[in-house]
Formats: C-alpha cells, sequence, structure tokens
C-alpha cells in the first residue's frame, strides 16, 4: 500500500521536477525611483498580467514563472502610465533571464541567449549603419571603402540570422533586414532605395512582431524619419502614412487598429491637427466601423469636429434680457469680433485661480466675449462663483465629464479654452491661460 501511494506521488510530481520553474531577475536603478516590476504576457491584441515583484531598496527584484508560462514575448512595466515606461522580453521556456535597467541606458541583458543576441545584433548594425553615414558625410570618393562596408552589412546580417536560427529572436532579426546595396550607390539613390524597400522584410501578419513594440516602432521610424524629397513636412507625413498603410494592408483589423490610434494620437500630441484627421478618414474610421468600435469613432469624430479652421459645435443655453430668461444659440451671439470659451468648474483648482484672471484679462481688451461653461454635479457653489463674473455668459453643464456640451468639445480636463472668431470657427486652442494671452498678445 505504502509503495503505491509512493509511485502515485511520483506521477503527481513527475512534471515538476521535467519542467522546473524559471526565473525573471534584475536590478532598477537609481533603486529610489521604483517601486514595483509588472510582468505581462503580449499577445497582438491583449495583454495578460502575469504575476508582479516588489523592486527593492537595492534595487534588485525576481520574479518566478511556472511551467504553465508559455514562451512568447513579454513585457515589464516600471513605472505609470504603463504604455509609456516599459521595454520587451523574450521568453522561449528554456532558460533564466536577468536584467539591468537604467532610465538613461536602458534595459542591459545579463543572461538569456535570444535577449543577449538581439542587443548585440541592433548594436552591430547600429555600428554599420554609423560607418555608412559618416562615409557619406565626407563626402568620400573611394568607391570600394563603401563596397566594403556594404559587405559587412549583409555579413553581419547573414551571420546574425544563422545564429538565432529557430530561436523567436529570428523573426526580429529577419524583419529589421535592411536595404542592402550590390554595388556602390551615391548618396541620393541609396536614401532613396533605402526607403523604397524599408518594409520588404517587415510581416506586419507575424504574431511574434505583432506582440511587441517592434512594428510600432518600424512604422513610427518611418513615418517621422523619412522626410526626403519633400519641402512641405504634412504632405510628407502624409504621403509615409500612405506607404505604412500599404504595407500593412494584411495584418489584422485589430492589429491595424492598435498601430494606427498609436500614430494618430502621436499627431495629435504634436499639434498635427490635418494629419491626425488624415489617418481618420483615410484608414482608421474604417477600421472602427469593421471593428463596430463606436468609443474610437466617437473620439476621432469629435476631435475633427473642434479641429483649427471647423466650427464650433453649436449648443444653446439661456440668457437674462430685459428681466427674462431667454433661449440663445452660440451661432447666434454678433456682439463680438473674438470669442472666449471657457469650460471650468466650481471645485477645480486650477480655474478658481485661472478664471479671476482671464476676467482681469479681457476687461483690458476690445471685443472679447467669454462663454464660460461650468461642468458641474450641483449647481449651489457655481451659482454664488458666477456673481463674480457678471461679464461672461454663463453656461451650467450639468453632469460634469457626461455633460453633452463637454462631450462634444472632447473636454477631458478643466479648465479648457477654445477661441472662436466671429463666425465661431475655431481659431486656436490655447493649452493654458498663458497661452491664450500670448495668442492675443501676438
Amino acid at each position: 500500500m505504502k509503495r503505491a501511494l509512493l509511485n502515485i506521488l511520483i506521477l503527481l510530481f513527475f512534471p515538476a521536477i521535467l519542467w522546473a520553474q524559471h526565473t525573471i531577475k534584475g536590478t532598477f536603478t537609481p533603486a529610489e525611483d521604483y517601486k514595483v516590476a509588472i510582468l505581462y504576457r503580449v499577445t497582438p491584441t491583449v495583454s495578460e498580467y502575469i504575476t508582479n515583484a516588489e523592486i527593492k531598496s537595492d534595487g534588485s527584484f525576481e520574479m518566478k514563472l511556472d511551467s504553465t508560462a508559455t514562451k512568447g514575448m513579454y513585457r515589464l512595466v516600471y513605472a505609470i502610465p504603463q504604455e509609456d515606461y516599459n521595454f520587451d522580453i523574450i521568453y522561449n521556456g528554456q532558460e533564466d533571464i536577468e536584467l539591468t535597467f537604467n532610465r538613461e541606458t536602458g534595459v542591459k541583458f545579463l543572461s538569456s541567449v535570444e535577449n543577449k543576441l538581439l542587443v548585440s545584433y541592433t548594436n552591430s548594425m547600429s555600428m554599420v549603419t554609423h560607418s555608412i553615414g559618416k562615409f557619406f558625410g565626407s563626402q568620400s570618393t573611394d568607391t570600394l571603402a563603401l563596397s566594403k562596408i556594404f559587405e559587412t552589412q549583409r555579413d553581419t546580417q547573414k551571420n546574425y540570422e544563422e545564429a538565432a536560427k529557430e530561436g523567436i529572436v529570428l523573426e526580429f532579426i529577419k524583419g529589421n533586414r535592411p536595404y542592402i546595396p550590390e554595388r556602390f550607390e551615391d548618396v541620393k539613390t541609396y536614401v532613396n532605395n533605402l526607403k523604397a524597400h524599408y518594409f520588404d522584410h517587415v510581416d506586419f501578419t507575424n504574431e511574434t512582431l505583432q506582440s511587441s513594440n517592434f512594428l510600432e516602432e518600424k512604422m513610427l521610424n518611418y513615418v517621422f524619419g523619412m522626410t526626403i524629397n519633400s519641402d512641405d513636412e504634412i504632405v510628407n507625413y502624409k504621403n509615409n502614412i500612405d506607404v505604412v498603410c500599404n504595407a500593412m494592408k494584411a495584418a489584422p483589423n485589430g492589429v491595424k487598429r492598435i498601430l494606427l490610434v498609436i500614430l494618430w494620437q502621436q499627431m495629435v500630441d504634436l499639434n498635427f491637427e490635418s494629419v491626425a484627421n488624415y489617418i481618420s478618414e483615410a484608414y482608421l474610421m474604417d477600421i472602427a466601423v469593421i471593428l463596430n468600435d463606436q468609443a474610437l469613432l466617437n473620439t476621432l469624430i469629435t476631435f475633427e469636429n473642434v479641429s483649427l479652421g471647423k466650427t464650433a459645435p453649436d449648443f444653446s443655453f439661456e440668457v437674462e434680457e430685459d428681466g427674462k430668461n431667454i433661449t440663445k444659440k452660440l451661432s447666434e451671439l454678433k456682439d463680438f469680433e473674438t470669442y472666449i470659451i471657457v469650460f471650468w468648474s466650481s471645485t477645480c483648482s486650477h480655474c478658481l485661480d485661472e478664471i479671476p484672471q482671464l476676467q482681469t484679462f479681457t476687461k483690458t481688451k476690445n471685443n472679447i466675449g467669454v462663454i464660460a461653461v461650468g461642468l458641474e454635479e450641483e449647481p449651489n457653489e457655481w451659482k454664488q462663483l458666477i456673481t463674480n463674473y457678471p461679464d461672461f455668459i454663463h453656461v451650467y453643464g450639468l453632469g460634469k465629464w457626461e455633460n453633452a456640451i463637454g462631450n462634444d468639445y472632447g473636454v477631458t480636463a478643466t479648465p479648457t479654452y477654445f477661441i472662436l472668431d466671429k463666425d465661431k470657427k475655431i481659431i486656436a486652442k490655447p493649452e493654458d491661460l498663458e497661452h491664450l494671452k500670448k495668442f492675443f498678445q501676438d
């Protein structure tokens, strides 16, 4: 009986002996800048939480991966917002991983064949690229020297592909294979060919690449880095976006959505509104419709509706005239040459600081009307405060962040400013009161 029980126990625990746990450990510096590391398993459209570890006072951390941890792409998050503070890790299910990380110098892998190979490849190819740039920068006529550099580049690529054979890292090395001329090319021809062949080996349908930052980085590098043959920055961006979208046309719509939202947000953050709207109209809205992504569709439409040059979304409000309350619309106002719409709240400390300054500033200017939309949960405090600003047109925005007027203007923070001309076209969207003042001073 005892022997039978022993046999059962051996069978139960034998897999654990075969599939031992692996670890991801390392050190963050300076240690005081970090508190916790969070690990996700990344798939093309979803990040699955795996585990987390406290970053100790000396900067060290350690995570254990059990036998159920599948090989593939993982992402280590070390701060918030998570989408900005992370790095990718290749896990092949066969080895422990050890690393160091510093925000200035990035991640360095101390153990893990695949991750070290990718870093080594990246550094080696960067050195060759630097040599090419240095050659063209020197305006050298030594065609043999350039041919030798290209030969070195070709051999380096081939050797790393051979070394990475059958590993996950091979997908990244192949995907990053550059255009390499067979013979001498002058700088103009080389750069044109580099751009024309940029996506030759980038497979947007590859799930490993989709599960990493690789495709995002390739996309952004192309859009913002390939600026030749155009004096018009906006036109150049749009042309580059067309090339990127053509390269990714075979990818699943979910993957295209993720990449194009990232690119759209980049253009929004850089205030390239016309380019952001081009991405929406030419590509992203259609994808949102196909995916039935109403939230994304609403975001894109709202942003376009309040872009510079657009007529401001109309809304109604009550004003007192001759002792009577009457309803008016924004579009009906004709008393001023310029209008400022400010979204504020009686519970917002920044607003309570800026609204009095806005009143003082506009009193020194002619022909400026202020429409102050109070985004509020309840009216009592708002009603008391607005008596201090009798020259403003006050609009009560019931529901605060769920208010229809605020939603139409895409307001996500207070105070938010819009400047309109007499025809109610949006002519500026200052970030704060100082930028608003500068607009009128200029």
